[in-house]
């Protein structure tokens, strides 16, 4: 099979170049010192096919293209121009040996013949000792055809400076060491389509291609860079000249894609384009690749301006200075063919013939699509730049008697660096260009048609991306066309996926505590982080307020001022009591059993401080602990003094004998023990099984944190409370019953006020604490303390300090036996 393949090419080379001999000066070819070749696509074949034939194809009998020979022309101008410098080559001559390229696979003619000596072709050749018919050579246009015949170059590493081969593995310097661009790679170009698709907030796109090279890298660029852009993919297709493109449109159509990236070679993108008009597509936005941005017939289809927007992309830089002026020399002097009566060509070799070359006027040349001028230009350049540094050349002259091979160009490619035409001309690593795009928008409503560039994008120095959104004249009332699978969620909402395509979502509310963040995950609704709150709907949480009562409030001021005073207060009775502990005020008061009150009082008044600042452990636990223990062994004092006067007055008399036993064995005493040690085990049983703890409350407000003390357990909790409440209730028992008593004895009035303001100011508090949550609930607990000690303080002792300190005669033996006389008389009285 390999050797089948050699003799075809090498039969065709044959039949081409030994039955076509006659050669004479014309537009494909000149003499010069050293010869470049170029390859050209003066015509194009509409559809290829796989003929087992030696014959090689002749390019004359297809379809013309101007755009091919505006190419060619572009090459003539700069090695003239190079020709007429002073500065670059001097003393040396470029020539140049061009043909027609307009087949994949049966063009290998020309491609033999460049790397051909003197005709003939030795592989095994040093490359020392090679030297091919031409130094370096451009071309061809195509990926395709570029691929098909650059390993004939790259096996001798013959520059091959290509103007129109976009696809990124030519950039693979181990299977294309020779080979090199001067118009961007597929994969910068592919990067500036995402960009235009980004920059207007596009996302549901289709693509189309032609099945070739060039599109097939394309295509499979894009699939993988669209990844984490948020760009889907909604339609793709590659077409061939005969497919159907009805029905591709169609189907584009019932996906309500608006956006359509036709990235494919002119004749595939003309077919489709006039389809969309015959189908009356309309309103879509076009982008169009580089192969097809600047096409010159295109704009002037009837009707085209009403599909909607085209968008290309091309180079920066389209002009060159002098090339209209070679052109219109180059028409009054060219000999391009002269024809005999039976139509056979003289003077022309094979693919070196042209039948309409002639006949194009220079303005047709000159208005042709100028797209890969400056690419075939620069070419042209980097050829004749490298020539300059092999062969040692100054400003004046070069050294002719350096030997000058094709490797040797390369090395100096590489390190290439000048400007031409203002336009930096450099190469990386991968012999590809410095980055330099233009946007253009097409302006077909007008006669003749127009290009306006409306944006920019370069690489360096660095990434630069623009697009001048105020020149854009949408065809959708000058609004950017909406090409989105689903309309965007609004802030707050998350995308919930509905179907294949991470474009197509419908939108959820994020709920409260929650919030989406578009720069990390448009799908979740993250929660917020311990410390901070969200409303529903939310972008971003917010930290919450700490809350617990603070020493500097102006509550907990009045609060701890309050507590400090009836401390002093308390202190002073303590001692007043003390300094008079004889009289009958004191004793009828209880003696020494108030001092044991007062003291209680006193500590209870302490707990009253550990309400304020953050709470802890310890203050959790003193808080209401301290209050609940000593306060019942407060009210257990009362209740005792209570039962000890009605049995002084009232059991004495009728029980005598349990009388004498509660004198004999101190009962009051063993009364306020045993009470006060039952307390004591409640709450030690209260603080240890499950004890209070300090916890921050963060459900009952959405954006605070209350640091509140958890009451613990409640069975123990209860049983604190019952013990104290009970103890309570009996003392206001006692009292009513001795409600008669001797006015200096009766206490009824005082501890009945001081209980009931007790238990009314404790259910005001349990009542606000179940039905309202505030930091001010907490104030209101040592608030209830506070009130709990003060009516002790103020209906208990308060009137007896009164009576020992303004009414003195009060305080008396005497006065006491005439209110005991008094209430004796009256009993028998009843």
């Amino acid at each position: 099979m390999l050797f089948s393949c050699i003799y075809i090419l090498l039969v065709g080379f044959t039949n081409c170049f030994f039955f076509k001999m006659s050669w004479s000066a014309s537009d494909f070819s000149l003499e010069g010192d050293y010869v470049l070749g170029g390859l050209f696509p003066l015509h194009e074949i509409e559809q290829e096919t796989t003929l087992f034939s030696a014959q090689t194809t002749e390019c004359f009998r297809h379809i013309s293209s101007k755009f091919g020979y505006h190419m060619l022309q572009v090459m003539r101008f700069a090695v003239e121009e190079i020709n007429n410098s002073t500065t670059l080559l001097p003393n040396v001559s470029l020539g140049y040996d061009i043909f027609d390229y307009c087949s994949n696979i049966k063009n290998f003619n020309s491609a033999l013949r460049f790397i051909s000596n003197n005709g003939s072709i030795k592989p095994k050749e040093k490359l020392n000792n090679y030297k091919p018919k031409v130094i370096a050579l451009t071309g061809p246009y195509g990926s395709t055809r570029t691929m098909t015949i650059a390993p004939l170059f790259t096996m001798d590493l013959i520059p091959m400076v290509n103007y129109g081969a976009s696809t990124y593995p030519l950039s693979n310097k181990l299977q294309y060491p020779s080979f090199v661009r001067t118009i961007p790679s597929n994969k910068d170009l592919i990067e500036m389509i995402i960009h235009i698709i980004r920059w207007f907030g596009w996302n549901w796109v289709a693509f189309l291609g032609s099945q070739d090279d060039y599109s097939s890298d394309g295509l499979k660029l894009f699939n993988e860079y669209i990844s984490n852009t948020g760009i889907c993919l909604a339609y793709q297709e590659r077409l061939s000249l005969n497919a159907n493109y009805s029905l591709t449109l169609k189907k584009i159509d019932i996906l309500n894609i608006n956006v359509i990236v036709i990235f494919a070679l002119p004749q595939y993108a003309s077919k489709f384009i006039k389809a969309a008009i015959a189908n009356n597509i309309q309103d879509k936005v076009w982008i169009a690749s580089n192969a097809w941005s600047m096409n010159q017939q295109l704009p002037r289809e009837p009707g085209i301006e009403k599909i909607g927007t085209i968008i290309g992309i091309t180079e920066r830089l389209l002009s060159l200075p002098g090339f209209n002026e070679f052109v219109y020399k180059a028409r009054g002097t060219t000999d391009v063919g002269h024809y005999d009566a039976e139509g056979d060509v003289k003077s022309k070799t094979c693919n070196q013939v042209c039948h309409y070359c002639s006949l194009l006027t220079a303005e047709e040349i000159i208005n042709e699509n100028p797209s890969l001028s400056f690419a075939i230009y620069s070419a042209i350049y980097t050829i004749a730049h490298a020539l300059h540094k092999v062969l040692q050349c100054d400003i004046n002259e070069c050294q002719k008697n350096t030997m000058a091979k094709p490797y040797m160009l390369l090395g100096e490619i590489k390190k290439l660096d000048f400007i031409l035409n203002g336009r930096q001309v450099k190469y990386d690593d991968h012999f590809d260009p410095a980055i330099s795009f233009a946007v253009v928008l097409w302006h077909t409503e007008v006669n003749p048609p127009q290009f306006q560039m409306v944006g920019i994008y370069e690489k360096h120095p660095e990434i630069t991306f623009t697009i001048d959104n105020t020149l854009l004249t949408w065809h959708d009332n000058g609004s950017v066309p909406f090409s989105n699978c689903s309309v965007e969620c609004k802030a707050g909402y998350s995308r919930q996926p509905g179907g294949f395509h991470s474009c197509c979502f419908t939108c959820k509310k994020c709920p409260p505590n929650t919030y989406v963040d578009y720069s990390r995950d448009h799908y979740t609704c993250f929660p917020c982080a311990e410390g901070e709150w969200s409303d529903e709907g939310s972008t971003t949480c917010q930290s919450r307020t700490i809350v617990y009562p603070q020493f500097t409030e102006i509550l907990s001021i009045i609060v701890m001022v309050s507590a400090a005073c009836i401390i002093i207060l308390l202190i002073a009775i303590f001692c007043l009591f003390a300094y008079n502990y004889d009289t009958p005020v004191v004793k009828s008061a209880g003696g020494s059993m108030c001092f044991l009150m007062l003291t209680s009082l006193i500590l209870s008044s302490i707990s009253v401080f550990f309400f304020f600042g953050k709470p802890t452990f310890v203050f959790c636990l003193l808080r209401n602990a301290i209050f609940e223990y000593f306060f019942t062994v407060c009210i257990s004092c009362l209740t005792v003094r209570s039962f000890q006067i009605i049995s002084v007055f009232k059991m004495a008399t009728q029980f005598p004998k349990v009388y004498s036993l509660w004198v004999k064995h101190n009962g009051q005493w063993l009364f306020i023990a045993f009470v006060s040690f039952m307390h004591l085990i409640s709450c030690v049983i209260w603080m240890t099984v499950n004890p209070v703890k300090a916890i921050a409350d963060s459900w009952t407000f959405k954006d605070q944190i209350m640091l509140i003390c958890e009451m613990g357990s409640t069975i123990s909790f209860t049983i604190v409370m019952f013990i104290s409440w009970f103890i309570g209730f009996l003392c206001l028992l006692f009292s009513y019953m001795g409600r008669d008593l001797p006015k200096n004895y009766n206490e009824a009035k005082s501890i009945t006020f001081s209980l009931i303001l007790y238990y009314l100011t404790w259910i005001a508090y349990f009542t606000a604490y179940l039905s309202v949550k505030s930091k001010y609930i907490i104030i209101l607990n040592a608030v209830a303390q506070v009130s709990s000690i003060n009516g002790i303080l103020f209906s208990y002792f308060i009137p007896k300090s009164y009576v020992i300190i303004f009414q003195p005669q009060k305080n008396t033996p005497a006065y006491f036996q005439t209110s005991i006389q008094t209430y004796t008389q009256t009993i028998s009285r009843t």
